[in-house]
């Protein structure tokens, strides 16, 4: 049941697995939920009525991208991003702190803000925390992210510790531009790399802000996912329960898996529709490389169970012709089979968490991914 305004329901745990919903004005967000990443207003080779066919709840726009094209003031001035893009459900907008800080040669950061040179027309500009907040407003996302500092791993501790000092002054700065926006949330964002003791400052220093959600971001930037998991399980147990948690950019089904384990509710990553493009599939049997030529006269769907026709209903020895061929077609059909796979994992772990099987579920989705797909299902 949507609601005037944003509201986190935990239904249920099961060890560190929860089973939640976010209520707003645009929708019902069920979590875990992942949500398909729209940069620049599109879910890459994807109509937005088959990513809601897939089963998203809510998909990912971003800030940096939109500000330089067509810009938030053109978006705003047509009725929004939902308008423009035909989406009626919600939006959550990341700030651009991690695209920005991806410009290492063209940007310089201070305490007001970044100012940089954009990679589409070298074109100069300056992001505050107030402006990035300011941009999110105009685009009329639903959820909107604080600009933070993104250190890219490895690094050294005091560079990691000046970049979650500042973002954490930036999150205070962003919550006041914020203000009170009846039915949507900003959420804060837990820095602090690969240090335990920083992960955990930042986390209680956000807590004390009361906001609506949290985000834990600066992992899958280089580090083994074994240093991710273990920052989850520092930072976690200090975020309120009551609040949602958003693990940025995050990742492959695995990753996902484990991290729900963990108390993870929501995920975002270009992963599904950049490895279809490549002719990479995921799939209930692991992953499948459409390119390698066994597939060339394998007459079998990617996923003869699956409800999405792109998994279903064209032959391997199809999409491994497209691919080879370089036909738009090809990255289409797999970029829609990879989201509607993941979307099919993130109903059968909400399904697991309210049954109380979720590490049952957990063992039995991994083996499975290990037996490989070379013989008929």
């Amino acid at each position: 049941m949507t609601t005037e305004n944003f509201q986190f329901t935990l239904k249920k745990t099961d060890g560190g697995a929860r089973l939640g919903e976010v209520s707003m004005p645009r929708g019902v967000i069920r979590t875990p939920a992942f949500m398909p990443v729209g940069t620049v207003g599109t879910v890459k080779a994807m109509y937005l009525d088959q990513v809601r066919e897939t089963g998203a709840d809510i998909i990912l726009g971003n800030t940096y991208h939109l500000m330089l094209r067509p810009t938030a003031e053109r978006v705003a001035r047509l009725g929004g991003l939902h308008k423009l893009i035909r989406w009626e459900h919600p939006i959550l907008t990341d700030s651009g702190g991690f695209q920005v800080m991806s410009l290492s040669g063209l940007r310089k950061l201070d305490e007001q803000g970044v100012t940089f040179k954009s990679h589409v027309d070298g074109s100069l500009h300056h992001m505050s925390p107030e402006r990035s907040i300011e941009i999110q407003g105009l685009l009329g996302s639903d959820i909107q992210m604080q600009l933070d500092e993104c250190v890219a791993l490895p690094a050294e501790p005091k560079e990691i510790e000046r970049a979650m000092e500042m973002s954490l002054r930036w999150a205070e700065r962003c919550r006041v531009a914020f203000g009170e926006q009846p039915g949507k949330a900003m959420f804060g964002i837990v820095q602090g790399g690969d240090i335990p003791a920083l992960r955990v400052r930042s986390a209680e220093e956000l807590t004390k802000l009361d906001l609506k959600g949290y985000a834990v971001g600066g992992l899958a930037v280089g580090e083994p996912q074994e240093v991710m998991l273990n920052m989850l399980k520092e930072t976690l147990p200090v975020l309120p329960l009551e609040k949602p948690r958003y693990l940025m950019g995050v990742g492959t089904p695995d990753d996902i898996l484990k991290s729900v384990a963990r108390g993870i509710d929501m995920f975002d990553c270009v992963m599904p529709t950049r490895s279809g493009r490549h002719g990479l599939a995921f799939t209930r049997r692991g992953k499948v490389n459409i390119r390698n030529a066994r597939h060339a006269e394998d007459m079998r769907p990617l996923d003869e169970l699956s409800n999405c026709p792109a998994s279903r209903d064209y032959s391997r020895a199809y999409l491994h012709h497209l691919v080879r061929s370089n036909e738009a077609l090809g990255g289409m059909l797999l970029s829609w089979h990879n989201l509607a796979y993941y979307q099919e994992l993130m109903q059968g772990i909400r399904k697991a968490i309210d049954e109380g099987r979720f590490a049952d579920f957990m063992v039995e989705t991994m083996e499975e991914w290990a037996r490989g797909d070379l013989e008929p299902v």
